[in-house]
């Protein structure tokens, strides 16, 4: 991941300046329209009671650069939830890790794939296999590097131009079962 961002612009950028995801740095999002990435973002944070500062800091890796490429990875992670529409359900979270395997490499992601899918019933699994990782695949091999986006000069920007831009194709809408599990990506109106 590292060398994928050094040989991109962008990723040298953000290399460079290592902006981190923070309550403080996203703080105006909740200010923006739903139809923004930003909006959208805090929409979804708002609804499962998130906070960017949540994420745990990286250890047990002594390469100062390598340890922020992986904080990066960490604290984006939300990101893309909001951009592939991606629950944080157990189905929702393992669409979206299987796509984090076909972009990052990281073993972690696909191994919380090969052990998580046993916490599905043996149906949801087939669905997983025959919809939701057809889905991962195609999308991960089709969309924008997405170490190699700097997200936070894009909070303003209209989600769904966005989604274009970057060739990000959102997630198939769980099955009913599954979505009645899953909280909703917005916040009804009141």
């Amino acid at each position: 991941m590292a060398a994928r961002m050094q040989a991109s612009p962008t990723g040298r950028q953000i290399l460079a300046e290592r902006p981190r995801i923070t309550d403080a740095a996203v703080a105006h999002c909740w200010d923006l329209p739903p139809t923004t990435f930003g909006g959208a973002y805090a929409q979804f944070m708002g609804v499962r009671g998130f906070k960017a500062d949540d994420r745990p800091a990286v250890r047990l890796v002594d390469d100062e650069e390598l340890a922020y490429v992986i904080t990066r990875a960490r604290e984006i992670h939300d990101f893309w939830h909001v951009l592939f529409g991606c629950h944080t359900n157990v189905f929702g979270e393992l669409a979206l890790k299987a796509l984090e395997f076909v972009q990052t490499g990281l073993p972690m992601a696909g191994m919380a794939v090969a052990g998580a899918q046993f916490r599905l019933s043996s149906e949801d699994r087939q669905l997983l296999w025959q919809i939701y990782m057809p889905w991962a695949v195609q999308t991960g091999l089709r969309c924008a590097d997405l170490m190699c986006i700097y997200y936070e000069k894009h909070i303003e920007e209209d989600l769904e131009e966005l989604r274009g831009r970057w060739r990000i194709m959102p997630a198939p809408q769980p099955p009913q079962h599954l979505a009645m599990k899953a909280r909703p990506m917005t916040i009804p109106a009141p």
